[in-house]
């Protein structure tokens, strides 16, 4: 699912500021942009980030700034000043007339000026990273709450489609071993072959086509997966997966049915179940 989320927190030493942005993906994919030095603390803020999110690509971009004054200092290496002062000394000596070194010439010199980077402290930088991690996650989920109320009206009214195009099914089910015994006596009839009511063989082969026929326990347990469905987006935890697995088994037993029913107008039901099931799933893949 899709959102975004900034915050900021401020300590005695360092200002954290977090934004974290989510796309959709099947699997929980978290990438950080974090200072170098701070790779060690990554697993503990990916903890943290899974904690609130199982499912999408997460970008998490950690900026740190000193709270005060910046605490890297300047020293002077005497040694290689005092070297390089003697070789404009040694210069003029040899050249015999006066040459004195600038101060570019020392700017220039390496290892004459130092610079000393106070580089960032983790326990420092984790304590102003968490509480700015937790409340952009928060601004995170946020949104990405209000999308799963849009997602939860659309899979509602999908499902209604569903069960209707279901209920349809249910009503013509008993009509087709009826049609089909009606068709196969006819078949029997016009290749002039005798038809004995009271044969066994013929009424075991009618028993059996209306067996393979029979399509009430698909329509039983698809009643039962809607139902399932329904009670699973009432959850609180993530339920993507749920989803995803109840919608594999609607479409097996619609596939069955289709199958199994031989019937032109369950047939173009099934199709119209199946349009409205591949619509869901299509969202459910990315649902948290």
């Amino acid at each position: 699912m899709t959102g975004f989320g900034r915050a900021e927190h401020a300590t005695d030493h360092l200002i954290a500021r977090v934004e974290i942005s989510s796309v959709n993906r099947k699997q929980a994919d978290i990438v950080f942009n974090l200072p170098r030095e701070l790779s060690a603390i990554e697993p503990a803020l990916r903890k943290l980030v899974l904690e609130e999110v199982s499912r999408g690509r997460v970008n998490v971009s950690i900026n740190l700034e000193a709270a005060s004054a910046s605490t890297d200092s300047l020293s002077i290496n005497p040694t290689r000043a005092q070297a390089l002062e003697a070789a404009f000394t040694e210069l003029s000596d040899l050249l015999n007339r006066p040459i004195q070194a600038c101060s570019h010439d020392f700017l220039r010199a390496p290892g004459v000026f130092l610079f000393q980077d106070s580089g960032i402290n983790p326990d420092q930088a984790t304590e102003a990273i968490h509480p700015a991690l937790e409340a952009a996650l928060a601004n995170l989920v946020t949104m990405r709450t209000r999308e799963g109320v849009d997602l939860n009206a659309d899979f509602l009214e999908r499902l209604d489609l569903l069960e209707n195009a279901t209920a349809i099914i249910s009503e013509k089910a008993p009509l087709v071993v009826v049609r089909q015994r009606e068709n196969l006596q006819n078949r029997l009839r016009e290749a002039e072959i005798e038809i004995n009511l009271n044969d066994e063989r013929l009424l075991k082969e009618l028993a059996l086509f209306s067996e393979r026929c029979d399509i009430s326990e698909e329509t039983t347990r698809l009643a039962s997966h809607f139902a399932k469905f329904r009670e699973t987006m009432e959850l609180t935890e993530p339920v993507g997966r749920s989803l995803d697995f109840l919608c594999q088994e609607i479409n097996r037993e619609l596939n069955t049915i289709g199958s199994k029913a031989n019937d032109a107008g369950i047939a173009q039901h099934v199709v119209i179940g199946k349009t409205e099931l591949e619509k869901i799933r299509e969202q459910v893949q990315n649902v948290e």
